[in-house]
């Protein structure tokens, strides 16, 4: 070789170097260890699964059934659910015979892994490793993560095709192409898995159809989302016969709670908040910084003023948790100065961790799956056996999830969540004592019940009935299940036999919400 060759050769040297793409293993690295600490963490909680959950799975399975999206297999359809979508996905899994609990966690678990991908790949497109580190982390470390994807709500699908169609609105600033149906098609999902889907996804929207107003086939598709979603409304409004889902009307219009869970949300992710509004200080990253706020702000207004109820572990807050988790990570390359970068993202990652792990109602929520499987699921399966002719197989009760979902009984849900009547302002007493249930459930502190809980004056609605069971879900949680003389004793056989059945498998002699119990608990499913 000659030495011009070999000059050559080694001035090239560098130039290969610079020009070889960067190494991906940190990338590979990190992936990996998210993702031990997230399933690890959906392990811990899949116990778990929320009542208000079974409300989708009973429309569900009549629908699976044939008879419709009702609660009710008699009397004018109401829709005492906000997620029809999810509600339709199930269907088909009762079609199939598949256990809609089982089956609503795993499509969570993959939607949450979902979700996980998105924000580590996002983070490192727009901002690097670091941008990944704290996107991803902040996620996997919040522990409400692992119960939403566990409770049988559509919380965690929401919350991921939300942060898909963010993560498309910022293809769209980069002016980088986007398949052009896929933007209308995620809105009509995100559309019919909650009502206030449509809003949380008009920013990405807007910015979408402001970009690409000129070309043809996103006019079309646009066009079809809006006509279809039309139709689904139109639809359901003559089914129904009201503008809103009816849990709508019973819990909407509560600006006091509102206005406490707004402040609330903003204290949890306060520097996820923050780092997400800093994006828009910085030109280069201002489209995105305001995208991506106005993405959560519309998100979050529709429970700002409607003081969401059964919010337990910030249900209603992850919605838009993961955006936020990719406003933090792409501050990583936003911040002014960028020298307090990693001590940001570091403090942003740390405050969310401990926020999730010290919630007030963590206690309660992560014994909540033994608590729901020893009192409400025995309750529903001991009705189901019960020997009571089909035309009285009738009852009221306020926790209207598990036991009217396993006991098949015709129901009426006393809080208003699944009546058109008692949410519309009927008295619940005035309901109840018109129909004559077989079976009144009275939910009290003890085996004492109150006066009045939920609006039922509990004396008047179940005078003339026989307490047979009265049974503990946890301290200061029963249920007791009031019957018509003729069927006391069926009524009480079975639901003594289910309960007694669950009690020796969920948490044998322990009542406390504790978060020791919840450990202990794990502790046993490792080490028996």
């Amino acid at each position: 070789m000659s030495s011009t060759t070999a000059t050559e050769s080694a001035d090239s040297q560098p130039d290969a170097a610079a020009e070889a793409p960067p190494s991906r293993r940190p990338v590979l690295i990190l992936s990996v260890v998210l993702t031990a600490v997230f399933l690890v963490g959906a392990w811990a909680a899949w116990f778990f699964t929320i009542d208000d959950a079974f409300i989708s799975f009973r429309y569900a399975k009549n629908l699976a059934d044939g008879h419709g999206p009702i609660w009710n297999l008699t009397g004018q359809p109401v829709e005492g659910f906000t997620d029809f979508a999810w509600v339709v996905w199930n269907s088909a899994a009762s079609l199939l015979g598949i256990a809609l609990p089982l089956f609503s966690k795993l499509t969570a678990l993959v939607f949450g892994a979902a979700t996980l991908a998105m924000l580590v790949s996002a983070g490192k497109r727009h901002a690097g490793l670091s941008g990944a580190v704290v996107a991803g982390s902040a996620f996997v470390l919040f522990v409400p993560t692992y119960f939403h994807i566990s409770s049988g709500l559509e919380t965690t699908v929401f919350a991921a095709v939300l942060l898909r169609i963010a993560i498309l609105g910022l293809r769209v600033l980069d002016r980088q192409r986007v398949r052009d149906w896929e933007l209308p098609l995620l809105i009509l999902l995100i559309g019919t898995l909650r009502p206030e889907g449509v809003l949380a996804a008009l920013p990405a929207f807007a910015v979408w159809v402001w970009h690409e107003h000129r070309r043809v086939p996103p006019r079309w598709y646009a066009a079809g989302a809006v006509l279809i979603g039309a139709g689904y409304f139109l639809w359901r409004w003559r089914f129904y016969g009201q503008l809103l889902p009816n849990t709508f009307y019973v819990k909407f219009g509560n600006l006091d709670s509102g206005q406490l869970w707004t402040v609330h949300t903003a204290k949890i992710f306060l520097p996820l908040i923050l780092l997400t509004l800093a994006l828009i200080i910085r030109r280069t990253t201002r489209s995105a910084g305001l995208l991506l706020s106005s993405t959560v702000a519309v998100t979050y207004a529709t429970y700002a003023v409607s003081g969401p109820t059964m919010d337990y572990l910030d249900r209603f807050a992850d919605h838009a948790f993961p955006v936020l988790c990719l406003g933090a990570g792409l501050a990583m390359k936003g911040l002014v100065p960028r020298t307090i970068a990693p001590i940001a993202g570091v403090v942003a990652v740390a405050w969310v961790a401990i926020a999730g792990a010290t919630a007030a109602d963590l206690p309660l929520i992560s014994n909540y799956g033994p608590d729901l499987q020893r009192a409400h699921v025995p309750i529903g399966k001991g009705l189901a056996l019960a020997d009571v002719p089909p035309a009285q197989r009738t009852l009221a009760v306020s926790d209207a999830g598990a036991i009217p979902y396993y006991s098949g009984w015709n129901a009426i849900d006393y809080i208003g969540l699944n009546d058109a009547a008692i949410s519309h302002g009927a008295d619940p007493t005035a309901v109840v004592t018109a129909a004559r249930p077989t079976v009144v459930i009275v939910t009290a502190p003890s085996s004492m019940i109150q006066s009045s809980r939920y609006g039922l004056r509990n004396f008047e609605a179940t005078a003339g009935y026989q307490e047979v069971v009265s049974v503990p879900a946890r301290d200061g949680y029963w249920e007791n299940v009031f019957v018509l003389p003729a069927y006391a004793d069926t009524v009480r056989t079975n639901v003594d036999t289910e309960i007694a059945k669950a009690r020796g498998a969920n948490d044998p002699g322990q009542w406390e919400d504790t978060i020791p119990r919840w450990l202990s608990r794990l502790q046993h499913e490792l080490f028996g």
